[in-house]
């Protein structure tokens, strides 16, 4: 309601939204390093498959919920007529209802942007050399931590209509379904970041190469 007042102390707002998209182009344009691993290793952990890793396959199974969730809020934002919509934003998460929109916002976001990344993680755990899955977890790591932050503490924030506020009765439900959610993609991320071999691209000039060293 306050968008049409611009006033001056408005431009300060301005280094905020563009030095995070120069710094953004910047890392993606530099030179990446890929962690250095043997060949044999790299081919070995690519050799497995999804059930021989099973932090993957959990991995697997938490994606697959959160894809579930991330829809299902979705929908619930934009007006889903089902009794199972009804009683979910009724009884545990009614800010998705608040006026002032920032929670539909949030899960329209959510569901055009981070469902799809979820539904491609999917595709990077199970076919091997996906390098790109070594940037783009952390991005929507550190994304998925802010925006349900941001969630999470205006649906309990004392500030809030009550109306709104999570029903006390499901309050643990709230925070624990929303906390898995939120960090099922922290220890995504770090499996990653933390053992990357399965998703180095071994080209065949690698491999003819880790045999002559040999």
């Amino acid at each position: 309601k306050y968008g049409t007042e611009i006033r001056p102390a408005f431009i300060l707002n301005v280094p905020y939204l563009f030095v995070p998209v120069w710094a953004g182009i910047r890392i993606f344009r530099a030179s990446h390093a890929f962690p250095k691993f043997s060949t044999e290793k790299v081919v070995a952990a690519q050799s497995k498959g999804i059930f021989q890793r099973p932090v993957d396959m959990a991995l697997v199974l938490y994606l697959l919920g959160a894809i579930v969730f991330t829809l299902f809020r979705g929908l619930l934002v934009l007006d889903c007529p089902t009794d199972s919509c009804f009683s979910y934003i009724y009884q545990y998460e009614p800010y998705l209802r608040d006026p002032s929109a920032y929670s539909k916002v949030q899960m329209l976001v959510n569901m055009f942007y981070l469902l799809p990344f979820l539904c491609v993680s999917i595709y990077g755990l199970l076919i091997p050399g996906c390098s790109w899955m070594l940037d783009w977890t952390l991005v929507f790591a550190g994304a998925i931590a802010q925006a349900q932050f941001a969630h999470m503490g205006s649906s309990v924030y004392h500030r809030t209509p009550y109306t709104y506020r999570v029903p006390q009765e499901s309050w643990w439900d709230f925070m624990i379904l929303n906390a898995i959610y939120t960090l099922g993609m922290q220890i995504f991320a770090y499996r990653c970041l933390r053992n990357p071999a399965f998703f180095i691209k071994v080209t065949t000039e690698t491999v003819e190469e880790g045999k002559k060293q040999n």
